[in-house]
């Protein structure tokens, strides 16, 4: 098994995580065919950015990371925060006071080799020790909505042709204590 280092980010890794965002989502875009939507895929870029910078500039009140590193080089990450507005309108307001878990990246040359689910775990393990008891997740990526429909089942909210033709949107909530542990650590 990889000797995956898991930790908080710090301000020294903001160039490194800027970089790792633009690889999977370029990525993500190409293997889902939507290369060609590169203002779409800037703004997924930006919004990530964001989000690593709400955890740095809180210290993790806003928005709260976990990177995951082989050799000294970002592998994966994964975060929680606020549900996002997608969320929220959807759900009509029943999932606003519930955290999301999102970001839940993983670097192409190091995927299917258990390093997401390892994140996932230590994000279960994180927000059970923070007191949390649910959390959602939502998904607009065919590929990670296979991922995600076999690690939680089927999503609570469906959102039929969302981004087009046969491209549906998905959002699940779970309880904490009903979802698997990965790892035993």
């Amino acid at each position: 098994m990889l000797q995956v280092e898991v930790r908080r980010p710090n301000r020294g890794d903001i160039e490194a995580m800027e970089h790792f965002f633009r690889l999977v989502i370029t990525d993500t875009f190409a293997k889902e065919g939507l290369a060609d939507l590169l203002e779409d895929m800037e703004l997924e870029i930006e919004s990530k950015r964001r989000c690593l910078n709400a955890d740095l500039d809180t210290n993790g009140e806003q928005r709260y990371f976990l990177i995951g590193l082989l050799e000294n080089h970002i592998v994966s990450c994964i975060e929680f925060g606020p549900s996002n507005a997608l969320i929220r309108e959807a759900t009509h307001g029943e999932l606003r006071d519930v955290v999301e878990i999102g970001t839940v990246f993983v670097h192409p040359d190091c995927q299917q080799q258990g390093i997401g689910n390892l994140m996932l775990n230590v994000m279960y393990l994180t927000l059970h020790n923070k007191g949390l008891t649910e959390f959602c997740l939502d998904s607009g990526y065919s590929r990670a909505q296979k991922i995600w429909k076999k690690k939680l089942g089927e999503p609570d909210y469906v959102l039929q042709d969302h981004w087009g033709s046969g491209a549906d949107h998905m959002i699940w909530k779970r309880r904490l204590a009903d979802v698997p542990v990965i790892f035993r650590l």
